[in-house]
């Protein structure tokens, strides 16, 4: 037998989903994160998936290591070299406000300050037609600067260089000459080849400040699994939902910034065909966070410019809106009202129920306090939950702000759910949606106990837990293409657009992206292409993609009109009103190559034989003001099409899921458990 095997490293758990190529059917399991040596926990969950490593025929997984050293600000020592004259480029930064009436608002800390920031000499217009010369003296003036200060990265921006980036080369060459392979040299050209010289040097600066950590990170997982017999190479999922070898993960550390929960959103893509739903909202609640993502038409919601807590970032990512609110969110008094999150309690010690430690209320707790888990079978049976310590946590606060242990252990969930019903209103009213247009698909290992009350909150009529919920961004990995993404500027109007040199410059584009899918090993038959173009009114400044049919669609004789139609029927959605027969302008061109990767369909569901699913024990469990006797049905026990009313718990392995009662549950044909709020089965 062999495996497809993904791993999601969470700030709490380490989950695993394991393919049966042989049998089609899968496996998940999960195992406490292990900081202080992350191949520890990696190993204890894959070991109750997968018993021999060398079986194993495909590795993905998704790391969270350069977003936890940006936002702990534990990154590399970087020095940035810009073009002369230009260094101020990335310390002045924008003067927009992104909270426009918070008095006390200031710009996040630029992660390179302006004293580590050399210049060059040296010029090239904005066609790219060289003015000066480099002045290579400079540049290694800075690379002796780099080692003698002990700079662990250099990150390279000149100005446009996205139109020509023949001194960004020859800058990297002098670096690597100098410095060797102990300095990692960014030049900004390779990491977002587009226009804007903050945001493309924000970019460069970012991929120099988390490359260091991600490579080193990469570096060690390979050479342990090579250690345990793992014969394939470690893929990496991208921020943009696609996977790449780790090889590239590490020239590219910046692309694999988002790679954790962006999982979660293409196993959203996969449930979404399935259940034939257009539109879902995909919502992550771990341990540490609660990550937002949408499903639109059956597409993953990806742009291609965001930011990194704070930091604007060029390169196609899925839009994510994250907050601090998982199952250890710690609860705590302020100012005599309840607070919860965003400090978590982690892995480590965890939530006081672990047992590990810890004393201070957090979400599981409360969960807990009020009977919604199951103390003998959490986590498969492989964690014995402490609900003694729980109640002693949460009845101390509760003292603290002059409630009932009851009260509080409500008041700590219904808090975080407000603030996650919260979070999905930013994410789906920026697209002018109503969040009760869509399915809510909930996963993670606390996010099937909250669905159904963050649905309500958001009045949204149907909640879907898909199989191993808590393994869900992983599950999500094995269906994820390979994907790599080009782009070249192409400034025109459209009164004067050359439909013949558009198609050239997209041929050009497509020949290189499935050039980049053959060294990343994806067979000719199973490649292909999707181009777009960035479009925008005339002045304007922002823009919007516009997909297109095909490389060679310039060349059609309505080309101008087709597309402008596209754009402003784009335009109308995303802001609400366009002007049809304005003129436009193209920005840019965009070709994404796609590999298909082996199917992972699963064999028929079937529920698991030999039990009961209603033989397991019934207990209390507070909803609301009142206490219900509750069933805790197991849900591998479950068969396709049975139906059962709330209340009730549904465990497994990976999760547990909070049925109130007034909702209602259907088991679908894959194993989906639908759930409908407000009706009787």
């Amino acid at each position: 037998m062999t495996y497809r095997v993904a791993m999601d490293i969470g700030g709490t758990f380490t989950d695993v989903v394991a393919y049966d190529e042989t049998r089609g059917t899968y496996a998940a399991a999960k195992a406490p994160t292990t900081p202080g040596d992350l191949a520890e926990g990696v190993f204890a969950a894959l070991g109750r998936a997968v018993a021999d490593p060398a079986a194993i025929s495909f590795f993905v997984h998704g790391t969270t290591q350069g977003l936890n050293a940006l936002l702990e600000r534990k990154g590399a020592r970087v020095l940035l070299l810009m073009s002369e004259g230009m260094r101020d480029v990335y310390s002045i930064a924008r003067g927009n406000r992104d909270r426009m009436f918070d008095l006390h608002y200031r710009k996040p800390v630029p992660l390179v300050a302006r004293q580590a920031t050399a210049e060059a000499g040296g010029r090239l217009d904005w066609r790219g037609e060289e003015l000066r010369p480099l002045d290579e003296a400079a540049v290694r003036e800075a690379a002796r600067r780099a080692r003698a200060e002990g700079f662990a990265a250099v990150a390279v921006s000149f100005l446009f260089s996205y139109v020509n980036p023949a001194h960004e080369l020859r800058a990297g060459e002098i670096l690597a000459q100098e410095l060797g392979d102990d300095v990692m040299v960014v030049l900004s050209h390779q990491v977002a080849g587009e226009w804007r010289e903050y945001e493309r040097t924000s970019s460069a600066v970012l991929d120099a400040y988390t490359g260091p950590v991600v490579r080193r990170y990469l570096g060690r997982i390979e050479e342990r699994f090579a250690e345990r017999g793992l014969g394939v190479p470690v893929q990496v999922m991208q921020s943009s939902g696609g996977v790449v070898n780790a090889a590239f993960a590490r020239r590219n550390p910046l692309r694999t910034l988002l790679s954790g929960p962006v999982g979660g959103t293409m196993g959203g893509v996969r449930a979404a065909a399935l259940l034939h739903r257009p539109h879902a909202i995909c919502v992550d609640m771990g341990g540490t966070s609660f990550d937002v993502s949408l499903v639109l038409d059956g597409r993953p919601d990806i742009s291609n410019e965001g930011s990194a807590d704070g930091f604007p970032v060029l390169m196609p990512l899925v839009n994510l809106h994250t907050i601090g609110a998982g199952g250890g969110s710690v609860a705590y008094a302020e100012a005599g009202g309840l607070r919860v999150g965003p400090e978590s309690a982690g892995a480590v010690p965890g939530p006081a129920c672990y047992g590990r430690g810890g004393t201070r209320p957090t979400v599981t707790d409360a969960n807990a306090v009020l009977g919604r888990v199951d103390p003998e079978w959490f986590a498969g049976g492989h964690m014995t939950l402490d609900i003694a310590a729980a109640h002693r946590a949460v009845g101390e606060l509760a003292g603290q702000l002059g409630l009932s242990t009851l009260e509080l252990a409500n008041g700590i969930c219904e808090v975080a759910n407000a603030k996650m019903a919260q979070a999905i209103r930013t994410l789906t009213v920026e697209h002018g949606l109503e969040p009760a247009q869509f399915t809510l698909l909930a996963f993670g290992g606390a996010g099937p106990m909250h669905a159904v009350d963050i649905a309500r909150e958001l009045g949204v009529e149907e909640v879907v837990i898909p199989r191993f919920p808590g393994a869900f961004s992983a599950w999500g990995m094995l269906g994820s293409e390979v994907r790599r993404d080009f782009t070249r500027q192409f400034f025109t109007s459209g009164d004067t657009l050359d439909g013949t040199a558009m198609a050239d410059a997209l041929g050009g584009l497509a020949d290189e992206a499935l050039d980049a899918l053959g060294e990343q090993g994806v067979q000719a038959d199973r490649r292909r292409v999707e181009h777009a173009v960035d479009m925008r009114y005339e002045g304007q400044d922002y823009t919007l993609t516009v997909p297109l049919e095909a490389a060679d669609e310039p060349l059609r004789e309505d080309f101008r009109t087709c597309v402008a139609d596209r754009f402003a029927t784009l335009h109308e959605r995303r802001y609400g009103h366009a002007t049809p027969g304005a003129p436009v302008e193209f920005v840019a061109l965009r070709t994404t190559a796609l590999g298909a990767l082996p199917d992972t369909a699963a064999a028929p569901y079937a529920a698991r034989p030999g039990e009961d699913p209603w033989a397991g024990r019934v207990g209390p469990v507070v909803f609301g003001d009142m206490s219900y006797e509750t069933p805790v049905l197991r849900r591998e026990h479950l068969a396709a099409g049975d139906q059962f009313a709330g209340p009730a718990i549904v465990v497994e392995a990976t999760s547990t899921t909070v049925v109130p009662p007034d909702a209602t549950v259907t088991v679908d044909a894959g194993g989906f458990l639908v759930i409908k709020l407000g009706g009787t089965a």
